[in-house]
Protein backbone atom coordinates (compact mmCIF):
# COMPACT_ATOMS: atom_id res chain seq x y z
CA UNK A 1 0.00 0.00 0.00
CA UNK A 2 2.39 2.77 -1.50
CA UNK A 3 0.03 5.14 0.34
CA UNK A 4 0.19 4.05 4.38
CA UNK A 5 2.74 5.17 6.19
CA UNK A 6 3.60 2.62 8.08
CA UNK A 7 4.21 0.39 5.10
CA UNK A 8 6.59 2.73 3.70
CA UNK A 9 8.67 1.80 7.27
CA UNK A 10 8.53 -1.50 6.66
CA UNK A 11 9.72 -1.40 3.02
CA UNK A 12 12.45 1.22 4.58
CA UNK A 13 11.03 3.88 2.13
CA UNK A 14 10.62 6.18 5.28
CA UNK A 15 12.91 6.26 8.06
CA UNK A 16 11.97 5.45 11.88
CA UNK A 17 13.49 4.74 14.71
CA UNK A 18 13.70 0.89 14.68
CA UNK A 19 13.88 -0.98 18.56
CA UNK A 20 12.33 -4.31 17.00
CA UNK A 21 12.45 -6.16 13.74
CA UNK A 22 11.78 -9.94 12.77
CA UNK A 23 10.16 -11.64 9.77
CA UNK A 24 6.90 -10.29 10.32
CA UNK A 25 6.72 -7.51 13.02
CA UNK A 26 8.49 -3.74 13.06
CA UNK A 27 8.89 -1.85 15.97
CA UNK A 28 9.40 1.55 16.16
CA UNK A 29 9.41 4.81 18.68
CA UNK A 30 6.42 6.92 17.97
CA UNK A 31 7.31 10.77 16.48
CA UNK A 32 4.36 11.96 19.08
CA UNK A 33 4.79 9.91 22.41
CA UNK A 34 2.49 10.20 24.67
CA UNK A 35 4.40 8.78 27.86
CA UNK A 36 8.18 8.44 28.28
CA UNK A 37 8.16 4.78 26.53
CA UNK A 38 5.71 4.93 23.79
CA UNK A 39 6.53 2.75 20.79
CA UNK A 40 4.03 1.24 17.70
CA UNK A 41 4.61 -2.17 17.08
CA UNK A 42 3.33 -3.28 13.79
CA UNK A 43 2.71 -6.30 11.37
CA UNK A 44 5.17 -6.38 8.09
CA UNK A 45 1.42 -7.49 6.05
CA UNK A 46 -0.67 -4.52 6.02
CA UNK A 47 -4.33 -5.19 8.00
CA UNK A 48 -6.23 -2.01 7.80
CA UNK A 49 -7.81 -2.68 11.35
CA UNK A 50 -8.83 -4.88 13.90
CA UNK A 51 -11.99 -5.70 12.51
CA UNK A 52 -9.80 -7.14 9.05
CA UNK A 53 -8.71 -10.08 11.66
CA UNK A 54 -9.30 -13.46 11.13
CA UNK A 55 -8.91 -16.31 13.64
CA UNK A 56 -5.94 -17.44 11.13
CA UNK A 57 -4.28 -14.44 12.81
CA UNK A 58 -4.21 -15.23 15.97
CA UNK A 59 -0.83 -16.29 15.96
CA UNK A 60 0.18 -12.79 14.41
CA UNK A 61 -1.36 -10.91 17.29
CA UNK A 62 0.01 -13.31 19.68
CA UNK A 63 3.16 -12.38 18.56
CA UNK A 64 2.75 -8.36 18.48
CA UNK A 65 1.57 -8.93 21.89
CA UNK A 66 4.64 -10.93 23.48
CA UNK A 67 6.77 -8.68 21.26
CA UNK A 68 5.44 -5.13 23.47
CA UNK A 69 6.29 -7.58 26.61
CA UNK A 70 9.58 -8.21 25.54
CA UNK A 71 10.06 -4.27 24.60
CA UNK A 72 8.64 -3.64 28.30
CA UNK A 73 11.38 -5.86 29.72
CA UNK A 74 14.25 -4.76 27.72
CA UNK A 75 12.72 -0.71 28.24
CA UNK A 76 12.69 -1.34 31.89
CA UNK A 77 9.07 -0.75 32.23
CA UNK A 78 7.95 -4.38 33.06
CA UNK A 79 8.15 -4.30 36.36
CA UNK A 80 6.55 -0.56 37.03
CA UNK A 81 3.85 -1.58 34.38
CA UNK A 82 3.00 -0.69 30.93
CA UNK A 83 0.06 -0.13 28.74
CA UNK A 84 -0.62 -2.23 25.58
CA UNK A 85 -3.02 -0.63 23.42
CA UNK A 86 -5.62 -1.53 20.09
CA UNK A 87 -7.67 1.01 18.69
CA UNK A 88 -9.78 0.35 15.72
CA UNK A 89 -11.42 2.95 13.67
CA UNK A 90 -11.57 6.87 14.19
CA UNK A 91 -13.64 6.95 16.77
CA UNK A 92 -10.98 4.66 19.16
CA UNK A 93 -8.18 7.09 18.00
CA UNK A 94 -6.72 5.21 15.16
CA UNK A 95 -5.32 8.11 12.85
CA UNK A 96 -3.08 5.30 10.49
CA UNK A 97 -5.25 2.49 9.36
CA UNK A 98 -2.77 -0.02 9.48
CA UNK A 99 -3.03 -2.35 12.81
CA UNK A 100 -0.42 -1.27 15.29
CA UNK A 101 -0.13 -1.67 18.85
CA UNK A 102 1.06 1.01 21.18
CA UNK A 103 3.46 0.18 23.97
CA UNK A 104 2.86 3.00 26.67
CA UNK A 105 4.85 3.01 29.99
CA UNK A 106 7.67 4.96 32.37
CA UNK A 107 4.49 7.24 34.29
CA UNK A 108 1.39 6.68 35.81
CA UNK A 109 -1.36 5.20 33.35
CA UNK A 110 -5.16 6.73 34.11
CA UNK A 111 -8.26 4.96 34.27
CA UNK A 112 -10.35 5.68 31.92
CA UNK A 113 -7.91 6.20 29.30
CA UNK A 114 -10.04 8.33 27.19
Amino acid sequence: MDDCIFCRIVSGDLESDLIYEDDDLVAFRDLNPQAPTHVLLIPRRHVSTVNDLGYADAELIGRLVLAGQRLASEEGIAEEGYRLVLNCNREAGQSVFHLHLHLLGGRRMKWPPG
